[in-house]
Formats: structure tokens, sequence, C-alpha cells
């Protein structure tokens, strides 16, 4: 009897260890998507492991998915039937569906992805907020987080302006630079380096600098805003705080919980729509002795981050943070400030990095989009952001916003048949968002440029198991490995494809 038991353990032992080595392996290529297969971890690596889990690695935890909520959004869906409008929330922020989405961020005021400008007070001196109102919200952003909150209950959100209302502003307007899609006078854009370079004129700026143009000359911005666009008297700098938390309070009264905010998107954006340049010394002087101490007497359970850092003048994120890391529970990165991540973590490991806004490219909502976001999902994770958002989740046709940018999303729409597909960009997404849960730890990353082409990560989830995800972005096929314990996972990878290998 004894003997008899002990081989069924034996047995039933050899059984889950064989399924502990089993793996399946999720592949999309342009022409098909999430197809599934089966792999077993092998005894010997078929080449040098691109990387391998060292022991008692712990890695960093990942916290948490998210997207942006703008109106342009709500325009696209709401062109699709209630049936299809339904099924694309479901995929996007149920518990069961594709993406996993818990978080969202929102824009006080009007940002780029408006259908115009505006902001939530628009009475010149009302410094008491008695005009201050959400109004605009309820009819349009508001009505599309209530329908996402009917697929993830669970949502909650941080909220950052992209500008102050205009008439706190030293330009009394809501973009920083004149351009065709703006009434602002054309001589007001010398305000942005007024008495800073001798013989700075209005033709040394250029309002279309923040679109994708190559490497933007190695630098961006290329020059630097020498005076703050938010009127620096105490009236309005504590006025706009206590904004910040009328905003808070309103929206929870809709049922929309905030728990972070920044002060800023891109204040080194110099924008033809919505914006506002801060100096290190105005963001300093703002979050330090206005936004922190507010936010701490009015809403204490709100979390104050720092950013949306946009540059990747290294020197000058240093002087804004060195300035406020005391005053900060974390960063939020994008765009050019991706470069620093390294030195951001070493230089301040108690902040927490997040991903504020993936990288909107062109329009096209082609695959080369689609390995450009896998790349960033890959890169800011693998060096240490525990969130990570995208911006638009679903546009029209080319994406154009209403200042001229064609922008990409992971849902397009086509305003003439009034149908939908899903991008590149929402599968490179899927290949991250739906195993790689909140609480997973980042073990280990290899980059694009370290693989040539071949971006890896590894995840352990919170219920131990392992997920591995990669991509070759290149012409030819390929095989790499990767060491998991003493065994090894052989990857077949064609080429252009996502992969996502889980532990089963």
């Amino acid at each position: 009897m004894k003997k008899t038991l002990f081989a069924i353990l034996l047995s039933l032992s050899a059984a889950i260890a064989a399924e502990a080595q089993t793996f399946t392996h999720y592949t999309t290529t342009e022409n098909r998507a999430w197809s599934a297969s089966k792999t077993k971890l092998s005894k010997r690596s078929s080449a040098a492991p691109l990387l391998t889990l060292s022991p008692g690695e712990t890695g960093h935890e990942f916290r948490a998915w998210g997207t942006c909520f703008n109106e342009l959004d709500l325009d696209a869906l709401e062109l699709l039937l209630p049936a299809e409008q339904e099924q694309i929330l479901h995929d996007l922020f149920a518990p069961d569906g594709d993406l996993h989405f818990t978080r969202g961020r929102l824009t006080m005021n009007a940002n780029d992805y408006s259908r115009a400008w505006y902001s939530c007070d628009t009475v010149s001196g009302d410094f008491h907020l008695l005009h201050f109102n959400i109004d605009h919200d309820r009819r349009n952003v508001i009505r599309l987080i209530k329908k996402a909150q009917r697929h993830q209950p669970a949502l909650t959100f941080w909220m950052s302006p992209w500008s102050p209302p205009k008439w706190m502003k030293i330009n009394q307007d809501y973009p920083v630079l004149s351009s065709r899609y703006n009434r602002q006078p054309k001589e007001k854009d010398a305000l942005l380096y007024a008495g800073g370079v001798v013989g700075a004129t209005p033709t040394d700026i250029d309002p279309d600098e923040m679109k994708l143009l190559g490497d933007r000359n190695g630098v961006f911005p290329r020059r630097l805003a020498t005076q703050d666009y938010m009127i620096q008297d105490p009236r309005y700098l504590q006025a706009y705080a206590n904004m910040f938390c009328r905003f808070i309070e309103l929206y929870r009264e809709e049922g929309i919980p905030i728990d972070m905010v920044m002060y800023q998107n891109e204040a080194y954006s110099y924008t033809p729509y919505p914006g506002c340049a801060w100096t290190a010394e105005g963001t300093i002087r703002f979050n330090r002795d206005y936004l922190r101490p507010t936010l701490q007497q009015r809403h204490p359970e709100v979390k104050l981050y720092l950013g949306t850092f946009n540059t990747n003048r290294l020197d000058y994120v240093e002087k804004v943070v060195d300035g406020l890391k005391d005053d900060v529970l974390g960063l939020g990165i994008q765009w050019e400030c991706r470069e620093h991540l390294d030195a951001l973590r070493q230089r301040y490991p108690e902040l927490h990095l997040i991903s504020s806004e993936s990288e909107c490219g062109n329009g096209s909502m082609d695959w080369r989009a689609g390995e450009h976001t896998f790349h960033l999902l890959a890169d800011y994770i693998g060096r240490g952001c525990d969130e990570y958002f995208i911006w638009n989740f679903i546009l029209c046709a080319d994406g154009q916003s209403p200042w001229g940018w064609r922008q990409n999303a992971l849902i397009q729409v086509n305003p003439e048949t009034r149908t939908h597909r899903c991008t590149a960009e929402y599968y490179a997404v899927k290949h991250f968002s739906h195993y790689v849960t909140p609480g997973s730890r980042m073990m280990a990353y290899r980059s694009k440029a370290e693989t040539k082409g071949t971006p890896l990560i590894v995840f352990v989830r919170p219920d131990g198991k392992r997920v591995v995800v990669a991509a070759n972005t290149t012409d030819a096929p390929r095989t790499a490995s990767v060491g998991l314990g003493t065994r090894y996972l052989e990857l077949q990878l064609q080429p252009h494809s996502f992969h996502t290998y889980v532990e089963r």
C-alpha cells in the first residue's frame, strides 16, 4: 500500500514538474493576431542566452496599465453601434477583457485632443472660484469615463492640466505660441524668451517644434523658456492650487476617484494648442509653496507627482527634482526624458517613475507604429517605470487633432463606413498587459539596441508564473534563448512579430 501511494505521489510530482515547464506561446504578425501554441523548456540552450534570470533577483514591481480620456476618443467611439462600443470598452477595461486597463489619466481644462479650447473657470479674477465648474466635462469626457466604469468599476485616475485658464497666464490665451490653428497674436511669441537671449526675436521660435521631427536635433526643446507663462502673483498661484482641489472634489461627486496629480503636462513643449511654459524656479515655487501644502490640507490622500517631463536636458530636470524631491512621490516621464530613465532611477531611488504618456505617432496606425510602441513599452518598464499610460485609445481615420497633428490610437474608426479595427499598437499593448498583471515583478530586460532588433523582457506574476515578452523587429527570422533557472526557453521569432510566453 505504501509503495503504491509513493508511486502515485511520484507520478503526480513528475506530472506537476512537467506541467510547470510548459508555456503557452502567443504570436502576432501584421497578417495574423494572437495565435496560440505550446512550448516546453529545454535542458540545453541552442545558443548563448540573450538573458538569464539571476538567482535571488527580486526585480521591481509593476503596478498598473492605463490610458487617457479625451473628447476626440468619445467622438470616435460614438460613431459605432452601441453593441460595438460596449465590446470595445469591455476589451479595453474589463477584468476578463484584452488589455486590463485599471487607471485613467484626465486633464483639467482643455488638452490638444479636446474639440476646442476651454477651461473650468472663464471669469477673470475669480480667485475664490465662485464660477469654477465641470459642466463641460459632464457633457463629454465624464460620459466616456462612465462608459468605461461599467466594465471596470475599480478604475482610478490621475490628473494634470495642459493649460491654466487663460486669464491666469501672461499671454492671456490657451496656447504658448501663435500658429495658423489659433488666434494668438504673433507679437506675443516674444514673451517666451523675453529677458533671456539678447536679440531673440519671434522668428527664433518654431511652433511645430514638438512634432515628430527625427531626433529634434538631438535636444528638445532647442531653447528653454525664460518666463513662466503662469502668472507668479501669490493670488494666482494659490487660486490655481485651489482649482486642483475643487476639480478633485467635483469629480469625486461624479464617482470618479482622482488619487494623484501632476502640475503640468509637458512644460517644455511650447505649443500652438493649450500649454504652459514654466521655468525651473516657477515649477519649484508652485509645487513646494502652493500645490503641495494645499493638497496636504484638503486632500492628504491624493499623491503629488512631478511632471510630466518631456525634455532630455538632464541638468534641468535634476535642478527641478532636486528642489522638490522631498515634496513629491514620483516622476512622470515621456518623450525625450525617457533617455534619462537610468540616471533618474539611480539618483532618486525613493521616487516612483511612470510612463505618463506613450508617444502618439503620426496617424499611420500601421505595423511600424506598433513596433515602436512595443519598444516603448519594453524600454519604459524594463528601465524602472511601474505604471504605463497609453495616449488615445480610439480615434477616427488618421487621428487628426484640432491643431493639425495626425496621431495614432489603439483602435481606428472609419467615419464613412462607421467600422473599426484594432491597430498593431493594440496588440503591442496586449502582448504585455493581457498576462502581466498588476503586482508582477519585472525581472530582466534587454533592449532593442542591445539585441539588434529583439527587445526582450521577463516578468514573474503574483501567482509565481513567469511571462516572457519579446519582439522581432527585423526582416529575418530570429532564434533566441532565455535562461529560466536550470532550463531554457527557446524562442522562434518570425520577422516583424510580437510574442508572449506564459508559464502554465
